[in-house]
């Protein structure tokens, strides 16, 4: 499966935004689908992720409640919605897909597959 990440741009703070994920060459639903993000001179970092067949989603503490992955599967597609965007937020974000378990879901390298990365900037 390869992916394409888009959606990225420049915002304010408090703007919403949403990028999304699709997928061509196989079923992004058979995929765990993960978004991490890299800040400038930081180090890459977990966002969330959407585990399959309805098992939920997670996300790292800074995210909860602003942001929220789903799918669209008619579209073979995954978007993370983000919302209350803050200067903290900005970074490339890149989706992946793989296989991992639900406790090893925010581990960058249980994916096998990754989309080049979509910018947020986030202005104050």
């Amino acid at each position: 499966v390869q992916l394409q990440a888009s959606g990225g741009g420049l915002v304010q703070a408090g703007d919403s935004l949403r990028l999304s994920c699709a997928a061509s060459g196989g079923r992004l639903s058979a995929y765990v689908v993960a978004w991490f993000r890299q800040a400038p001179k930081k180090e890459r970092e977990f966002v969330g992720a959407i585990m399959r067949w309805g098992a939920g989603e997670q996300y790292e503490d800074s995210v909860k409640g602003r942001f929220t992955i789903s799918r669209d599967n008619a579209k073979n597609t995954v978007h993370l919605q983000m919302r209350g965007l803050t200067p903290e937020d900005t970074a490339v974000y890149h989706c992946a897909a793989g296989t991992p378990a639900f406790s090893a879901a925010a581990a960058s390298r249980m994916y096998n597959t990754w989309g080049q990365g979509t910018l947020v900037t986030v202005s104050s």
